[in-house]
Order: C-alpha cells, then structure tokens, then sequence
C-alpha cells in the first residue's frame, strides 16, 4: 500500500512512521530543516519509552512522489488552499484523501441529505477551489485524537492517545475505508469506522470551538477555563449556541455538554494548539474551529452572538500578534 503524507509534522510523523514500521510503503511530503534531519538521519519517533527509527522517502516536491493509494493530509486547515495543487499531483482517480484536519471540512455538506447538500463552506474552501482540486467524492473523514509535537526536526515526540476515527462521508463501509483501517490498526493504531462520521467530527470541534479562541484571548490553559465558574460559563454559552446549529444540520450529540466540559478539564494544565501557535508567532486555526461554525450558522438560521462576539475578539487578538 502507498501512503502519502502531506504536512509529515506532529501528527503525519506519528501515522507515517507507524505506518511504515508495519510495512506500508510510505512517503514523507515536507520542508525546511524538518525535511532536511529526517532525509539525513530518518524519522524518529519517542513513543512509549520507545524510540523508532525509520527511513521512508522523505521529499520536498510532491510530484515526485507519484500516485499514491491513500494521501493523508495533516496540515492546519487553513493551509490546505495553497499546498491543494501539490496535494493533488499525488493523487489518481482511485486514490483516497483522508482530511486528518481539526475543524469543519471543505467537504461537510458533500452528499449530505437536505437542504444544503453539496454546499461550499467559504470559511475554510474559498470560492469552492478545494472542492474542485481535490473532489470532495475521494475524501475521507478522520478525526485525530492523539498529541505529538516535533520536539526537534526529524523527530517526532507522542505524548498521548492512539485513536485516528475514520469515516466516509456517505457513511458507507467501502473496500477502501476497510483497507485503511485495517493498515492502521495494523500500526498498531485505533482506526474505528464510524457511519455518522460528522457526528465525529462535532464532538471534538464542540470543545475547540470555545476552548481554544478563550485559551487564546486569555492565556489560560484548558484547567483553568473549566475552572473559573465565568471562562466555563463563557465557554458552555458557545457549546450551547453550536449545538444548536449541528442538530439542525442533523447531528446527533452523544455525550451532553458538561459531559463534554468535563473531558476537558481531565486533560489538566494543557495549552490548547491555538495558544500555542499564537506564542510562536504562527497562523492560527480561527475560521476552521470557529469562524466556520458561525458560518454553518448563518446557513442554518440560527443566532449565535456569544460565538460571533468571541470570533471578532480573537481575530483581533490575531491581526495584533500577525498570526491572522
């Protein structure tokens, strides 16, 4: 099986090298000093008190790579557009691209039954060119649990979990969803397949979608904002308002939103990946985690003026820094 993996940081590392350890035939897209340690030395992984090692192709330019069975993209979401040509070189008519993105996908509304089948959601595919370089028919959804960072270029540091949820959009069981769970479990990674795959993809944006714009404007760790009785009313207000949306949409929610507060909370003194890219100086994901959810808002006719309020603060708080 040939694997792709665009955007071979934290996350691509972590998949790329268990994936090559159990055999897959597997190549690395990247660049800069990252790109230049692992084509030296390999790709190392710091996982479980193991340290692997593994040297699959690790390139620059992705059409050298040729087509591959699967491309997993890892990239933040709104990095996609630009790198959405070079994606697409690596792909033929039966290759599969799994959106291992937070947020809401380019492709939501893709088959999806009702009023709004086949949508474009402009806050994360602008003017619809994602939907027409990448057809939204080869995409699958995965929903990332696990955190990993690049501790240091060409080595990849796995800190916690394991599950990489999948999902086709139609929620169908296809060959080609069977073949990819099967490689990855075979990497020794939790790869369920689920039917009602946006349901997935709501229970961890619920959270990013209010923890992480409050982590930003804030610099408040996740312990902290469930904390404060004021930051986690603030937080569930949001919750509540997107929930709202999703249920129209026809999402069902499976845990309630305390519930889901508290599964937060229990991860404890952690910095959410928006404060963390607005401490470095990085773009931050805003329109994926939020702006779009508002956007879904607007499609559905639903007010959210805690969501909209909290999304022109921290683009703000963005612009001021550059990471906007």
């Amino acid at each position: 099986m040939r694997i792709g993996v665009f955007g071979a940081g934290a996350i691509g590392g972590l998949l790329g090298v268990k994936l090559a350890q159990a055999g897959a035939d597997v190549t690395f897209i990247a660049r800069g000093p990252h790109l230049a340690a692992m084509q030296a030395n390999g790709v190392t992984l710091l996982s479980g008190g193991e340290r692997i090692t593994v040297r699959p192709r690790c390139l620059a330019d992705s059409g050298e790579a040729g087509v591959q069975d699967f491309v997993i993209v890892t990239l933040k979401a709104h990095s996609l557009p630009a790198a959405a040509p070079a994606v697409a070189r690596m792909m033929g008519p039966e290759s599969g691209l799994v959106t291992a993105i937070n947020g809401v996908p380019y492709w939501y509304f893709y088959g999806l039954d009702g009023p709004w089948r086949d949508r474009r959601v402009e806050s994360v595919d602008p003017g619809g060119a994602l939907w027409t370089t990448l057809p939204p028919a080869q995409a699958i959804g995965a929903v990332v649990y696990p955190a990993a960072e690049v501790s240091e270029p060409g080595v990849i540091e796995h800190t916690y979990g394991d599950r990489f949820t999948l999902g086709e959009p139609n929620g169908s069981r296809s060959p080609r969803i069977e073949a990819l769970s099967k490689a990855l479990i075979a990497a020794g990674l939790k790869a369920p397949i689920r039917p009602r795959i946006r349901d997935e993809i709501w229970v961890k944006l619920w959270g990013n979608l209010a923890f992480n714009p409050v982590s930003a404007l804030t610099m408040s760790t996740l312990d902290r904002i469930a904390g404060d009785p004021d930051l986690r009313a603030l937080c569930r207000t949001m919750m509540l308002e997107a929930q709202a949306i999703a249920e129209a949409l026809g999402v069902r929610f499976a845990i309630n939103v305390d519930k889901r507060i508290e599964g937060a909370a229990e991860v404890g003194e952690h910095k959410t990946s928006m404060l963390q890219d607005l401490e470095r100086g990085r773009p931050m994901e805003i329109d994926a985690l939020l702006g779009a959810v508002v956007e879904l808002g607007e499609t559905v006719g639903q007010a959210m003026p805690t969501c909209r309020h909290v999304l022109a603060l921290v683009r703000e708080r963005a612009r001021q820094a550059g990471c906007y």
